[in-house]
């Protein structure tokens, strides 16, 4: 190749590498030098050492929220991924209507989270909310979903399975791409619909789901808006949430612009960081016994 040819993927790349630069990568560099420092943006940063982590391990609120944020990631991310295979085998199986129905699952993904959470903040009142009143119609006498410490998390969860309609969507796409020639071979071995599902679909199927639960896994651990907009601000939800809503990323916003803390909320970044790459980390260790790829060997 010659010394143009060479270049010109640079040159192509550079307007990428240098948002990459400017807006990613320096940032993160900054605010690793700031979790090191005291500073409140009103006077220069001064140098504390390992201060801030060692904080870290003895602030209350931070257990509280990481507690918070752990629960509704183990809660959210099953929930999603079932829900959204049973969608996504409803849908493969709509016939003409399929495109409607895909689209009618899809538009509550467009909704802004903003919108959504005051939504589900009428639907989810204790008195007038539209979902108690569907419980008591089949005898149920709904919970405070908005004031009562023990519903809030769960509520919340509830919640958050408004936009399964992504997931549901990447899954019909691969359940479109499993060989029907499987599923021939395997009915006539005599295989029932959960061993059909249990040992062709699923495995056919595993990067995929492999990908969506890494990808849930760390959205739910950046859960931020919608809990922020409903319980931090609204007088009718602020004295009953007792920090049941208090998640990582609020607490971290709390302190870089609430308490003007930066330097303790960059470390508070950074630890959120860590815990997400061990995270991911023990998920992709265990995908290399359950997670199959197409013409692999095994």
């Amino acid at each position: 190749m010659s010394r143009t040819e060479r270049r010109a993927p640079w040159l192509f790349l550079s307007p990428w590498l240098v948002g990459f630069a400017v807006f990613t990568a320096g940032p993160m560099l900054i605010s690793l030098w700031l979790s090191f420092t005291r500073y409140d943006m009103l006077t220069p940063a001064e140098f504390v050492g390992t201060d801030n982590y060692r904080e870290l391990f003895t602030d209350p609120k931070v257990a509280t929220a990481l507690g918070n944020t752990l629960f509704f990631t183990a809660a959210h991310v099953p929930l999603q991924i079932v829900l959204a295979l049973v969608l996504a085998g409803l849908l493969r199986r709509a016939g003409r209507a399929g495109g409607v129905f895909r689209t009618l699952l899809y538009l509550p993904v467009m909704t802004p989270p903003v919108a959504l959470a005051a939504l589900f903040l009428l639907l989810l009142n204790g008195q007038t909310g539209a979902i108690n009143d569907v419980l008591g119609w089949f005898g149920f006498t709904g919970p405070n979903w908005t004031t009562d410490p023990a519903w809030i998390k769960p509520g919340l969860v509830l919640m958050s399975l408004w936009t399964v309609g992504s997931t549901a969507v990447i899954y019909l796409a691969a359940l479109t791409r499993v060989p029907p020639e499987l599923y021939e071979a395997a009915e006539l071995d005599g295989a029932s619909p959960w061993r059909r599902f249990r040992h062709v679909t699923l495995p056919m199927i595993s990067g995929t789901v492999y990908f969506t639960v890494i990808v849930n896994t760390i959205a739910s651990l950046q859960v931020f808006t919608e809990a922020y907009v409903m319980f931090y601000g609204n007088a009718q939800t602020e004295a009953g949430r007792d920090d049941s809503a208090l998640f990582y990323v609020i607490y971290l916003f709390q302190q870089a612009f609430g308490s003007l803390r930066m330097g303790y909320a960059s470390a508070l970044a950074w630890a959120l960081f860590v815990v997400i790459a061990l995270i991911t980390a023990l998920q992709v260790r265990a995908s290399r016994r359950l997670v199959h790829y197409e013409g692999e060997a095994r």
